[in-house]
């Protein structure tokens, strides 16, 4: 009974969906059919559909993405027969065997020099003889492998080997924090580690600390220079070539895995403890990449620029998208500082980065113009200024109305921007933290490319929700990715609903088949996030825009992220910086706008008049006394060496600090009766002061 009325259900939807004659898949309007009996199955919003969350009862309050409303993604439309990583790179090495696919600068003669590739059908052969190497070594299937290296070839050569041979893949990076390494290592298995000479220095130095590791493969590295391990050691040291040789010497069949098994475990930055290990399986990987090409369409003459860390799955779901549609990969020199140079050597159509660098493009010492656009054109004369005000909002307003600008603002203007990315990228991606609208509206104008942002975490295989091609409202991160459904969960402590008006508002929670599996052995902390019903509890709280679009406005924790990506946990810091003797109480405040924190200090009077008395600074009241900037300076340093000496990473630090001299109370509305700060009434109370911070900030160091 219950299936009949399943089907029947699916029927009517059918009905009234627009056939694809009339709706392709690259068309961002509604694929609903406007039909008012249509309300009784789902409501269409434009760019999301809104369903019950069961078939027989429950509110109509999960959202999926107006392109499959029927049901959610798994495999990529016109290859439903890819269900690994393994047969995805199967399917680009035998229809692009011989495209680019990988591509690095060489130095020649001192000098860098021009981009050479390795084609598919090359990588391919790389592949299988790096998998038959390990299997000469005697790895199992299942075994996890480490990769311990920034971006380069080998890293997806490697990758690749892992999945063609059922290996699990294991990424390691240092920005984890102090031991971290060497945690992952031992928490997740880890038995083999390609690393290059650099990260081998670090990892020798606690061999003996990582027991299952029983070989290390040296990116970069000769055998007769490599170092000898201790006999007793039992582990083997060799050359990424050497294992190539070996695998080549005795070639063995691909072990292919299956949708269900494990692809790789990849570590998130804990704040207030240890890495979490998110475990993520074939089918999870490849229904992510299947969602996004759904919505946004790639080709093989596309070329991407490769620098975003592949230890993050923001890069990684990025590479598995272009190996499905046999894009080039060209990579970066490893040094952020020459960033432009490669740029304008590979001239890429496609560049997916994160809001800290497009702010410096818009307005940082290291911009397109190497010098803040705004002001350049500021200072370029009366003519000029006003020649790029009038290019500038002339575009724009072209843009907003779905209007084709006209190509003499491009000549006369914008060229010479586009020409300092290469003068052919044709989409621009962000993600990890958001992206501010006035910065997202300049990169379309000076690029006249799609500027999209999207919304995702490591524990959803990475995209949760992505902007639809040709939406041009600004300061939201898209609707559903087909291979999810989304819906706010009410947070009655922090005043939000999903019946607030205009818009629900509430905690994000997703479901669908880019959910991961948990975390390693750690069913505690998997149960926190996951809840009986397959949703995945994010933390974010979001807000449902006109259009079905989601809108990311606050953290349901307090816990935050910085513009670069880096998650704070704000009353750690605070409890370090109370053991400073200035401070008596401390709020520390950031946002994802902004890559640097910033604090309030309610101090000690007794403390600041002594400081006071001994440096010799008259002063006609305590208030002026704080106002001073020698003041702040004196305890921004006290603050330092505090924070050193509790070993705070480096984004942890504030970097400006007003001081108070009225205590936070309850009286003032700034504590809870526990005696904990209310966040967002201190965010309120001291918003003048926290701009003013970011101002002075701004000044002083642009890049913060």
């Amino acid at each position: 009974m219950l299936e009949s009325q399943a089907h029947r259900r699916l029927h009517a939807i059918q009905c009234h969906l627009l056939p694809s004659s009339t709706a392709s898949d690259d068309d961002s309007s509604s694929h609903v059919q406007p039909n008012l009996t249509a309300a009784e199955f789902f409501h269409g919003q434009g760019y999301s559909v809104v369903l019950p969350e069961k078939l027989q009862t429950g509110k109509w309050n999960v959202y999926r993405s107006a392109r499959s409303p029927l049901e959610l993604v798994t495999r990529f439309a016109d290859h439903p027969e890819i269900g690994t990583l393994h047969d995805n790179f199967v399917h680009a090495v035998e229809s692009f065997r011989d495209y680019k696919y990988l591509g690095t600068r060489i130095w020649e003669d001192g000098t860098v020099g021009e981009y050479k590739w390795m084609t598919y059908g090359e990588a391919g052969t790389a592949c299988e003889a790096i998998g038959s190497g390990l299997q000469y070594h005697g790895f199992q299937k299942g075994a996890s492998i480490g990769l311990y290296f920034i971006n380069r070839p080998e890293w997806l050569i490697v990758d690749h080997a892992c999945s063609s041979y059922s290996y699990i893949s294991v990424p390691l990076y240092d920005t984890l924090g102090p031991d971290a390494v060497q945690y992952v290592v031992n928490h997740a298995d880890i038995q083999a580690i390609f690393c290059v000479p650099q990260t081998l220095n670090s990892l020798l130095s606690f061999l003996s600390g990582i027991p299952s590791v029983r070989l290390i493969v040296v990116v970069g590295g000769v055998d007769e220079y490599l170092p000898s391990l201790p006999s007793g050691s039992g582990v083997k040291l060799v050359s990424y070539l050497k294992l190539i040789s070996q695998g080549r010497s005795s070639l063995q069949p691909f072990c292919p895995p299956k949708p269900e098994d494990v692809a790789t475990i990849c570590y998130t930055s804990g704040t207030t403890g240890t890495p979490k290990g998110v475990v993520l399986t074939h089918g999870n990987l490849i229904a992510s990449a299947a969602g996004f090409c759904r919505a946004i369409k790639f080709t093989s003459s596309d070329v991407y620029f490769s620098y975003l860390p592949l230890a993050h799955i923001y890069e990684r779901a990025n590479q598995f998208i272009l190996v499905y549609y046999g894009g080039a990969v060209g990579f970066y020199q490893g040094d952020n500082l020459k960033l432009m140079d490669d740029l304008a050597a590979l001239r890429p159509t496609l560049f997916c980065s994160v809001p800290r660098l497009y702010n410096r493009i818009y307005d940082g010492p290291n911009s397109v113009y190497c010098n803040r656009i705004t002001n350049a054109v500021a200072n370029s004369g009366k003519l000029r200024e006003g020649l790029f005000r009038a290019a500038y909002n002339s575009k724009k307003q072209a843009i907003m109305s779905g209007r084709n600008p006209s190509p003499m603002w491009d000549r006369l203007v914008f060229n010479k921007i586009k020409e300092k990315l290469g003068g052919r990228v044709r989409f621009l991606g962000s993600g990890a933290s958001p992206l501010s609208p006035a910065i997202m509206d300049f990169l379309r104008v000076c690029f006249g490319c799609q500027v999209l942002e999207g919304y995702g975490m490591t524990e959803t295989s990475c995209v949760i929700s992505i902007m639809d091609m040709g939406d041009n409202l600004s300061g939201h991160v898209g609707s559903p990715s087909p291979a999810c459904e989304i819906k706010l969960v009410d947070v009655p402590e922090m005043n939000y609903t999903s019946e607030d008006q205009p818009h629900p508002r509430g905690e994000i929670c997703v479901r669908g088949p880019i959910v991961f599996q948990g975390y390693y052995k750690d069913e505690v902390q998997t149960s926190e996030v996951i809840d009986n019903d397959g949703w995945l509890h994010t933390g974010d709280i979001g807000s449902w825009l006109p259009g079905g679009r989601l809108k990311i406005i606050d953290r349901k924790k307090n816990i935050f992220k910085l513009a670069q990506g880096e998650y704070i946990a704000p009353e750690k810091i605070e409890n370090v910086y109370t053991k400073c003797k200035f401070v008596s109480q401390c709020f520390i405040y950031g946002d994802s706008l902004n890559s640097s924190l910033v604090a309030v200090v309610a101090v000690d009077p007794d403390v600041m008049e002594a400081w006071a008395a001994s440096e010799g600074i008259k002063y006609e009241n305590l208030e002026q006394l704080c106002n001073d900037p020698r003041a702040r300076a004196a305890v921004l340093a006290e603050m330092d060496a505090v924070g050193m000496e509790a070993q705070l990473r480096g984004f942890e630090f504030a970097k400006a600090v007003t001081l108070v001299l009225e205590p936070f109370t309850l009286e003032n509305g700034l504590l809870t009766p526990t005696f904990k700060i209310k966040r967002p009434q201190a965010k309120a109370y001291f918003a003048k002061v926290i701009s003013d911070m970011y101002a002075e900030l701004s000044k002083s160091d642009p890049k913060l």
